[in-house]
């Protein structure tokens, strides 16, 4: 019997050229694209709220982060850790008397992948007129368990490329809910999703929702998206998530107001370990901002180490240490 060899579906690079492809369509514009998304956050960081926003926006052609116009389609929201009472206190709390829209669908139980997951979620999205978004809340209800000894690696990957793969072939928005770890010392934000680095390369975006102790960001890269850092603000009474602003912005400009206070609080000039200790602040970033400020005239060295207000700088209000 002749073994049936594979053949490559090959394109010349030329044929590849004068090929048309529709753009990119985008369910949240600049945030979440056709695909698969993994959304990463901290046990209580705000997740599964920011997803139901996602959900809710997306559902009745709403806003989605404060200010993101979306398109109307059909949402399936897989809330696996919730029960119905939870889910319709947090949409009364989030629709704030507006009519709860028809075309968000909740499930609290499901299947895993590779044991009727995929076929569940197909068999709905042939039932609604237009499917946009599914939110699988979290991942860890819906993963594959671990193949005698596969690498956890494999079995994150495993567990993750079905949904990529259904996601491209029905060309609409995944997004799966998982948990970062507890590393503070993370030097790039997705080091912190928990897991292997299959759980960041499978899908085509991965964001990051972080706290700390200057606020939260939405951070993302994707094959498809802009990267993102964002200084995000969550308001408790609306159950809505806002973007305040790109992160260096909103946070340094904080940083250098608490950095100015410190210097009006003392008429003599003073140096960065002191600057620290009375704004709060980690020296390094200190340090990091105060050449910045001297550069951009807010501030000025008053000698080697030192530094004070800068008389000329009108939101100084004449406090420079300067005789007058």
């Amino acid at each position: 019997m002749t073994a049936r060899i594979e053949q490559f579906d090959i394109v010349t690079a030329a044929e590849l050229a004068d090929m048309i492809f529709p753009p990119i369509s985008y369910v949240v514009d600049g945030y979440i694209a056709e695909g698969l998304t993994i959304l990463a956050g901290r046990p209580k960081a705000g997740k599964s709220w920011l997803a139901l926003n996602f959900g809710t926006a997306v559902a009745s052609g709403g806003v989605a982060l404060g200010s993101i116009r979306v398109e109307a389609g059909d949402v399936l929201y897989l809330a696996l850790e919730d029960n119905r009472r939870r889910l319709k206190r947090r949409l009364q709390q989030i629709m704030q008397g507006a009519p709860a829209p028809e075309r968000l669908h909740l499930v609290t139980k499901s299947p895993r992948v590779g044991e009727g997951l995929i076929e569940a979620i197909d068999n709905w999205r042939k039932t609604v007129l237009r499917p946009r978004l599914i939110i699988i809340d979290v991942f860890g209800k819906v993963r594959q368990p671990r193949r005698g000894k596969e690498s956890y690696y494999d079995e994150d990957y495993r567990s993750l490329e079905p949904l990529k793969a259904a996601a491209e072939s029905w060309q609409l928005a995944i997004v799966v809910i998982h948990h970062t770890s507890k590393r503070e010392d993370a030097f790039d934000p997705f080091d912190a999703v928990s897991g292997t680095t299959g759980l960041t390369a499978a899908p085509d975006t991965v964001l990051v929702l972080a706290r700390s102790s200057q606020g939260t960001t939405l951070y993302g890269r994707g094959r498809d998206i802009q990267e993102i850092d964002m200084a995000v603000s969550f308001d408790s009474v609306t159950g809505q998530w806002v973007t305040l602003g790109n992160t260096s912005e909103v946070f340094r400009s904080d940083e250098r107001g608490k950095i100015l206070n410190a210097l009006k609080s003392t008429a003599a000039p003073i140096g960065p370990r002191e600057i620290a200790a009375v704004s709060n602040m980690k020296d390094a970033n200190v340090r990091r901002l105060l050449g910045k400020m001297v550069a951009s005239g807010e501030i000025e060295k008053a000698g080697y180490g030192c530094y004070r207000l800068t008389f000329s700088n009108p939101g100084n209000g004449g406090n420079s240490g300067h005789t007058q």
